[in-house]
This record gives structure tokens, C-alpha cells and sequence, in this order.
């Protein structure tokens, strides 16, 4: 019987169909077709390197968010996490930061529909498209998780069978050698030749290709709904890792090598359709697209999922005035589902698709900076304060890992100052954030104390 106070959701997932959700929420297809492109503009065949030092940069990540989230697997997620390690205010600041961004995210990722289908549909009204795929989406996010686990997990299978063709492209028929990626990388230059890359463009796209790799810690909103959440969380989060390099790397370098000529492939206005086009016909193109138009479905199905987990989490805490927030935590008396919560993500989801695009990339470039800023510094503190104690996961040669992802992220928010067009003003969307957040917190949720809520077997260990 569902406890109307403190509703929670059933466990019902294990680990496979939790890396189903996981991996389609990052949606590798989707980021070697839309993320890889900026990747590749920036620093050509040094987009390699950018791509193997990303992967570096997740690894980082990955221990952190394994040890948090083997401590609190819980469905709130990063804010979850952060208020019980490092205090309220903390957590409540990441929160504003994630719920701003995962709201955004959703028409963010939508709206590459449109752009995938018009190879077919040339004249479809992309917003309308976005919108139409986030509410098809969301209809299906509130039913049972384990059937969407089986549904992201049949669409994963069509966008990977997509990411191998594209692979096995490049790499039959290479038109350079490996050694010139790794000892000779080239980039576009500004009259549209062809120049040595230097370390200072690898670097900048490293930046890029970071956030191509974001997403493996989305297992965690799962945590509430995953059987032996404490002992699987730390493998589904680390597999997750592993699965998106090879299945995003690969496919880069097979296009760096097989690409027919490399200063067509740099002016290219869509380089991944170039490159099937230029390999393989416009017919194999055609069909790709539709795979990836799949693929952009599934990790809107899979955004939704973990958006509604974590609203419905806002709720069960009280985080809003009394009827919203009790609204929010409603579970469905069938699917077992945060039905509500999850409508709500994709109504507001979906209507974001006809905001301008421009406005949703500065508001959701950085915002993820500070998230992962918060959550190393978290894993740094419950060490120290002993509120991750109870982890079913430790990672190796701590501290070493939150210590280096913290100075690569360092670098990363150098590299968007310096960039006046989407950077810098995402930076300055997310100091607004935060400070909104924390304004909210100190007036309202501090005068009523803030309730922090999960399943029974949480530890009750927090930071105050």
C-alpha cells in the first residue's frame, strides 16, 4: 500500500533495464549526429583526441557520481544528493540548476526531429514536430517503468545498428591512417583550407565533447525503482560510461578517417549526412536519418522518465506550496508511475520547443559545470563529514578523481568566458539560477523547514 505522506516508487528495474533508460537518455546516436559536428568544426581530426580526453574527464565523473549515488539512490538525483552531503542550501541551488536545465533539455533534444525528418519531409514545422514527439513521449513515460525500459531498449538497438553502419563506413574504405589522427591532426581554417590543429582548439572542443559524454548519472533517479539500488548503482553508472565512449568514439574516428575529402567534410552544413551521402548514397542517408529521428525519440522518452522522477521527488519534500507539492508525489494506482509529475515535465517540455533555440542553448549550456562542481565537492565532503559512509561504493586513488575533474572543469568555464556568442552568457544565466535558487530557499524553505524524504532503507545520516 503506497504511503500517502512519503509515496515511493516500486522497485521493478534491474540492472539491464536500468542501463536501457540510462543509455538512451544520453543518446549516443543523437550526440555523434548533433554534439560531434561542433566537435569536429572546432578541431577537425583533433576531434579524436577531444573525444579520448573527454573520455578521460567521464571517468572522473563517473567515480563520483558511483560512490554518491551507491550512498542515496535516490530519485531526486544530484539535489538529492548534494543536501543530504553537503547541506540544504547547497542541494537546493543544484536543484534550480537541474530542474531549469532538464525542462529545457527536453525541447532541446525534441527539436532535432525535425531537423532528421526534413531529409524526408523537407517542409515540416519543426517546433510543431518537437512538441508532437515530447507528447508521444510523455504518454508512454507514464506507463510501467519496466515496460519503457523494454521500449528505450528496442529503440537503443536501432540507433546502435545505425552508429555500426556509420563505423563500418569509415572503416572499410579509410581514406587516411590512424597515425595522422593521433601525430598529425588537422583542422578548417578561416578561408576554408586546411591547417595543422593546435593544442588551444583541441582543448576548446574537449570542452564540447565532454557534455557529448554527459548523461551515465542519470541512472541515479532510477535508484528509487532499481533492485539492490545500493550494490547496482555504481555498475549501471560505470557501464553506462564504458558503453557511451566505445559507442560514440568509434563511430568519430571511422568518419575522421573514412571522410572522402576532409575540407568537404569541415564546410559540410550537416556532416554526418555528408559523410553517409559521400560513402554510401543518399538511399543508406536516408535511412539513417530515420534511425537517428528513433534515437531522438528514445532519449526524449528517456529525458522524461528522469525529469518526472525528479519533480516527483520536489513533491514528496515539500518543495513547493502544499496542494502543488502533493500533487506532484502522485503515484498511479496501476503503472506505478509519478504520472503527474511526469505530465508535467512533458507539457512544459513541449511547449519549450517553440522558444527560441538560441535562448534554450545559453540557458542549458554551463548549467551542467556547476553540477558536476557540486557534486565532486560533495564526494570531497562526505568523506570528511561521513555521510557517504554507508556507500556501497568507494572509489579508487580518492582523492584524486573529484580533484582533476574539478580543474578540468576550470578549464571548461575558461573556455565558454571566452566565448561572447553562447558562453558567456550561459555562464550568466547560471549565476542567475543559483541565485534565484537561493533566494527562494532562504525565504521560503528555510522559514518552513525543508523536509527531505525517500525510501524506508535510506540511511538517515545528513549534513546539516
Amino acid at each position: 500500500m503506497v504511503d500517502v505522506r512519503h509515496p515511493h516508487l516500486h522497485r521493478g528495474l534491474k540492472v539491464l533495464g536500468t542501463l536501457f533508460i540510462t543509455l538512451s537518455a544520453i543518446t549516443p546516436a543523437s550526440s555523434v549526429f548533433i554534439i560531434a559536428p561542433g566537435v569536429i568544426g572546432q578541431a577537425g581530426t583533433g576531434a579524436f583526441w577531444a573525444y579520448v580526453l573527454a573520455a578521460v574527464v567521464g571517468v572522473f565523473m563517473a567515480f563520483v557520481y558511483a560512490e554518491l549515488g551507491s550512498a542515496y539512490p535516490l530519485s531526486g538525483g544530484e539535489y538529492a544528493i548534494v543536501a543530504r552531503v553537503s547541506g540544504k542550501p547547497a542541494g537546493f541551488v543544484v536543484l534550480g540548476l537541474f530542474l531549469v536545465t532538464q525542462l529545457l533539455i527536453i525541447a532541446v533534444i525534441a527539436l532535432g526531429v525535425g531537423t532528421y525528418l526534413s531529409v524526408v519531409f523537407p517542409s515540416l514545422h519543426a517546433p510543431t514536430v518537437g512538441a508532437v514527439t515530447t507528447v508521444l513521449a510523455t504518454v508512454l513515460a507514464v506507463f510501467d517503468i519496466k515496460l519503457n525500459a523494454w521500449i528505450t531498449g528496442i529503440f537503443l538497438a536501432i540507433e546502435m545498428i545505425a552508429l555500426v553502419v556509420v563505423s563500418l563506413l569509415g572503416f572499410l574504405k579509410p581514406q587516411r591512417s590512424f597515425a595522422d589522427l593521433l601525430l598529425h591532426p588537422v583542422a578548417a581554417s578561416g578561408d576554408g583550407t586546411v591547417i595543422a590543429a593546435s593544442a588551444g582548439l583541441i582543448g576548446a572542443a574537449t570542452a564540447v565533447a565532454i557534455f557529448s559524454y554527459n548523461g551515465y548519472g542519470a541512472a541515479v533517479y532510477l535508484g528509487e525503482e532499481l533492485q539492490d539500488a545500493k550494490r547496482s548503482m555504481a555498475r549501471t553508472i560505470l557501464w553506462a560510461l564504458a558503453i557511451t565512449v566505445a559507442s560514440e568514439l568509434i563511430p568519430v574516428t571511422a568518419v575522421l578517417i573514412g571522410a572522402p575529402a576532409l575540407k568537404d567534410l569541415f564546410g559540410a552544413q550537416n556532416m554526418m549526412s555528408y559523410f553517409v551521402g559521400a560513402t554510401a548514397g543518399s538511399t543508406l542517408n536516408t535511412v539513417i536519418s530515420l534511425a537517428i529521428v528513433v534515437a531522438i525519440l528514445n532519449a526524449v522518452l528517456a529525458i522524461v522518465l528522469v525529469t518526472a522522477r525528479m519533480v516527483f521527488s520536489t513533491g514528496r519534500d515539500g518543495t513547493w506550496p502544499g496542494p502543488v507539492s502533493r500533487a506532484l508525489a502522485a503515484i498511479h494506482p496501476r503503472f506505478g508511475s509519478p504520472w503527474i509529475a511526469t505530465l508535467v515535465a512533458g507539457v512544459i517540455g513541449a511547449a519549450f520547443c517553440y522558444v527560441d533555440e538560441h535562448f534554450l542553448l545559453v540557458v542549458t549550456s554551463t548549467t551542467i559545470i556547476a553540477i558536476y562542481a557540486a557534486l565532486c565537492l560533495a564526494t570531497i565532503a562526505g568523506r570528511r563529514n561521513g555521510t557517504t559512509a554507508h556507500a556501497g561504493y568507494r572509489m579508487p586513488a580518492f582523492p584524486l578523481a573529484p580533484i582533476l575533474a574539478l580543474l578540468a572543469l576550470a578549464y571548461v568555464v575558461y573556455r565558454n568566458f571566452l566565448d561572447p556568442v553562447v558562453g558567456r552568457p550561459s555562464l550568466i544565466a547560471t549565476v542567475v539560477i543559483a541565485v534565484l535558487s537561493a533566494v527562494y530557499y532562504v525565504l521560503v524553505l528555510r522559514r518552513r523547514s525543508w523536509e527531505l524524504t525517500g525510501p524506508a532503507e535510506e540511511a538517515p545520516t545528513e549534513a546539516r
